[in-house]
C-alpha cells in the first residue's frame, strides 16, 4: 500500500474516530441537561454513565494515535510539543 493511500487511511479513521467522539459529547451534553431536572431517572443516568465511558475510550484511543484533543489537561505532550503540530480538530 503506497504512503498516500495509508495517509488517506488515517485520515478517514481519524475523522471517523473526532465525529464519533464529537456525537458523544453532544450526548452527553444533553443527558446532563436531563438530569439536571430529572436527577432520580436511573435510566437516563445509566446511559449517562454507558455515554461518558464510551466518550472517554474513544478520546484516549484519539490522542494516543494522533494527538490531543485540547490544548491543555488531559495528556502530558510528547516533544516537540504536540499541539500545535497536528490540525485543528475544526481543520479536520
Amino acid at each position: 500500500m503506497s504512503t498516500a493511500s495509508t495517509n488517506s487511511c488515517n485520515k478517514v479513521s481519524k475523522e471517523k474516530l473526532l465525529r464519533e467522539i464529537q456525537e458523544l459529547e453532544f450526548v452527553a451534553v444533553e443527558l446532563t441537561l436531563y438530569l439536571d431536572m430529572y436527577p432520580t431517572d436511573k435510566r437516563a443516568v445509566c446511559q449517562y454513565n454507558m455515554v461518558s465511558e464510551k466518550m472517554n475510550r474513544l478520546k484516549t484511543q484519539y490522542q494516543m494515535e494522533f494527538g490531543p484533543l485540547y490544548s491543555f489537561g488531559e495528556f502530558p505532550s510528547k516533544y516537540p510539543w504536540e499541539w500545535v503540530r497536528t490540525p485543528w480538530p475544526w481543520e479536520l
